[in-house]
């Protein structure tokens, strides 16, 4: 896959995230769990901001790479577990086409798969997401991002004018 199946992208800040993960939670309070795995690496934050909300203090992982930068590959399974998933709780920051989360749906297949971002291609693979975006957009997460000097407005407009 290349980079120009993306066409707009959306940017989650840290405090945007912390609230969406949030929202997911007041979801899944009632539930108890036995733990959460977490699909690295984008799967690590959103789990941990999880599990503190949820007061669950069991977390695994499964390790996948699929991704290097913005170019989807083949799936590389690192780590796996050693369970079908029965009461424990999946999380991931994104499906995106649904190729890991397929693979990791054969893995454990009992558990309660939540993301905090889905696109239309891998959303019927989990049990519960909390915002849909286009296929076509690139999200943008805080992990990924650093503070940078913006110039002023004014600034910018007079230097390409001069």
């Amino acid at each position: 896959m290349s980079t120009d199946r993306y066409h707009q992208q959306f940017t989650v800040s840290w405090d945007q995230l912390h609230r969406d993960v949030r929202v997911l939670c007041h979801q899944l309070v009632e539930r108890d769990f036995k733990g959460i795995v977490a699909i690295t690496r984008g799967g690590l934050i959103p789990a941990a901001l999880i599990a503190r909300e949820l007061n669950v203090r069991l977390i695994d992982t499964v390790c996948i790479k699929s991704y290097e930068h913005k170019e989807q590959g083949g799936l590389n399974v690192m780590k796996g577990v050693d369970h079908d998933g029965d009461g424990w709780l999946l999380v991931d920051d994104l499906v995106d086409t649904g190729k890991t989360a397929l693979a990791v749906r054969e893995m454990l297949p009992k558990a309660h798969f939540v993301t905090i971002y889905a696109k239309p291609e891998g959303r019927p693979l989990v049990d519960q997401c909390l915002t849909e975006v286009a296929q076509d957009c690139w999200i943008q997460f805080p992990w990924d991002m650093g503070i940078a000097y913006v110039e002023p407005l004014v600034d910018q407009v007079r230097s390409r004018d001069s």
